[in-house]
């Protein structure tokens, strides 16, 4: 088997690592994101199609090898690289060798990914990884059949594969989709397993829907389902619940578990005021967790498009 897609991409972009969504992984640093064309589940609500279901020839105008990217992260001054748009599982060879050549650089590498791959995939490709954000859909198998044509158990899997056998930095994001996946019962059963299964400090995002590709018909996703959501994970036990998609300041802040003080204050991608001290509450003294360095990044919600 050849991966045709090696070394080409549907272009590349400098973010703000909040854009992933990542809040605890080095906040305010920058990320440089690319994918390539193709995906291994078939969303009828897919927020990338023109990326996912594109042909290769109509897509992937940008040619760079690992060593360019890894040149272009330290060109850039990017803190991490970041294999998103489309799903990298489908083009591992080429995230994992350009995890190897960021790495030798000191660049973090970072996956955006929906984690739906096989136990022995899964081990070689989160190997060079440092952080993932896993899309974790609904909860209910019968919406990952109908509606991602995969099932939900690999992705929960890859979620407990992180959790217990590696050092890998991870949070969920779960993109709510009026009447679909956003009701109390199932919103309690997800936020409940992770509780069980992977612990209350994992960072848990609620997107909000847009209409596109297959679903144009059904309405965006209103803020007041994303608070309810929110309100309703934090009421389960979850330490650090987030809202996306939306303007929403509380949603986008980072809370002290603790005494509930205010620590990384955002205003959508951006930071306006930041409190942690090394990785604890300057208040109570409780650790924080996450990936931290003594500042964050002062990249804000920029968006920069480059050629490597």
């Amino acid at each position: 088997m050849k991966l045709t897609t090696y070394g080409k991409s549907s272009g590349f972009v400098i973010d703000p690592i909040e854009k992933k969504p990542l809040n605890h992984f080095y906040p305010g640093s920058s990320v440089l994101s690319f994918g390539t064309a193709g995906c291994n589940l078939s969303c009828d609500f897919c927020q990338n199609w023109d990326i996912s279901k594109s042909r290769e020839m109509d897509t992937l105008s940008s040619i760079a090898l690992p060593e360019q990217l890894a040149e272009a992260c330290v060109k850039h001054d990017c803190h991490s690289i970041a294999f998103t748009y489309n799903d990298p599982v489908i083009f591992l060879e080429y995230a994992l060798d350009t995890a190897v050549a960021c790495r030798e650089r000191d660049i973090k590498t970072v996956a955006v990914t929906a984690g739906y791959i096989t136990n022995e995939a899964r081990k070689e490709f989160f190997s060079e990884i440092d952080a993932a954000n896993i899309d974790l859909k609904a909860f209910t198998n019968d919406f990952y059949r109908k509606v991602t044509k995969s099932e939900l158990q690999p992705v929960l899997d890859t979620l407990l594969y992180l959790k217990n056998e590696t050092d890998v930095w991870f949070e969920i994001t779960t993109l709510l989709i009026p009447n679909m996946n956003d009701s109390d019962d199932e919103l309690r059963r997800l936020s409940n397993w992770i509780l069980e299964a992977l612990g209350p400090a994992v960072p848990l995002h609620f997107s909000a829907f847009q209409p596109d590709f297959r679903m144009r018909d059904i309405p965006k996703t209103p803020k007041s389902t994303l608070q309810r959501a929110r309100r309703i994970a934090k009421e389960e036990g979850l330490w650090y619940v987030y809202t996306g998609n939306v303007h929403d300041r509380s949603g986008d802040t980072t809370f002290c578990p603790k005494c509930d003080s205010e620590l990384v204050i955002r205003d959508w991608y951006e930071i306006t005021d930041y409190r942690i001290i090394g990785d604890s509450c300057p208040n109570c003294g409780e650790s924080i967790h996450g990936r931290f360095a003594e500042s964050p990044g002062q990249w804000g919600r920029k968006r920069l498009r480059i050629v490597p």
